[in-house]
């Protein structure tokens, strides 16, 4: 099925302000990378929101070689904005554990700043009127588990959660958001190595295995194991026709993703419907979702919430 932007927009800006006021919100608060998933949520809240209730948080880790773009972004969208170094908090902690003789692994050097970075985030939502953090992950970095738990996998509700990187560029230039900010390719901030380079594969190969289920055999093999390592099943007993997942929820708790064999075709079509118990993560099911398709056999783990 062809994506088409234009006509995905007006029901998922609806979408966001039912999430808002159901989190009992006013102030979006946004970390800004200058990336395209950042910029299309910042600019989906200023067109949900108005910019006046948008805020963006600029958080590099000492010195960040390509923040004048995030610079170039809330200077575009004309919302307020702060920087807010984040270095003293992630040095502090790995001074303290070279204080306990421990040494930090590559995983935790990496995992750290994200980490840092929601912390920050929620300190400064908090802080502001109604102040709600908003995920900016889209679908094919949490498909192969591509996220930090508790650091960009957090937020209230998630814009992008159901759109791939390629829909997420499409909802972007009719945003109206300059290319610079949509073609900027994302990296690990630690090595100068993409996402892609790390992974081994395109989002590309990713987004056409979900969505239309063509992949090289190769490139399946590694998607499905990050897939099935991202998404342990917990090992409890399930109800005849229920499959329940682990979740994460942006306020720290562990929650079940849990999806049911539905008589009624749902937004997602293929008969499933999708539902969450504990956390609080949302993603749309119905609404602006309702027109995409995603094959049967991808129904039964959709995405982290």
């Amino acid at each position: 099925m062809e994506f088409h932007a234009k006509e995905q927009l007006p029901g998922l800006l609806d979408w966001m302000r039912q999430q808002m006021k159901a989190c009992g919100g006013k102030t979006a608060v946004i970390g800004i990378s200058g990336g395209k998933d950042s910029s299309v949520v910042a600019a989906l809240a200023v067109a949900a929101y108005g910019k006046e209730n948008v805020v963006g948080v600029l958080m590099p880790d000492g010195i960040q070689p390509d923040i004048d773009y995030s610079n170039g972004l809330v200077e575009f969208l004309g919302i307020r904005h702060y920087v807010f170094n984040i270095q003293g908090g992630t040095g502090g902690i790995l001074d303290e554990m070279a204080r306990l003789g421990m040494k930090p692994s590559r995983q935790t050097t990496v995992n750290l700043p994200s980490r840092m970075r929601m912390v920050t985030l929620y300190a400064i939502a908090q802080s502001e009127n109604a102040g709600i953090v908003l995920n900016t992950s889209n679908l094919s970095e949490d498909w192969v588990g591509y996220c930090t738990v508790y650091g960009d996998a957090t937020g209230a509700f998630s814009p992008l959660g159901m759109y791939t990187t390629e829909e997420v560029i499409a909802l972007g230039a009719e945003l109206g958001l300059p290319e610079k900010f949509l073609i900027k390719p994302p990296s690990d901030g630690l090595t100068g190595l993409t996402d892609e380079d790390n992974l081994g594969f395109t989002y590309h190969a990713v987004n056409e295995y979900v969505r239309k289920g063509v992949v090289d055999p190769a490139v399946k093999e590694k998607i499905d194991r990050l897939h099935r390592t991202s998404r342990s099943p917990l090992q409890i007993p399930a109800d005849a026709g229920v499959s329940q997942w682990p979740a994460h929820g942006p306020d720290g708790r562990d929650g079940l993703l849990q999806v049911r064999k539905h008589k009624n075709p749902s937004p997602l079509g293929e008969g499933f419907l999708l539902c969450v118990l504990g956390g609080r993560k949302r993603i749309g099911l119905g609404g602006p979702f309702a027109s995409i398709k995603i094959p049967e056999h991808f129904c039964e783990i959709m995405c982290l919430l």
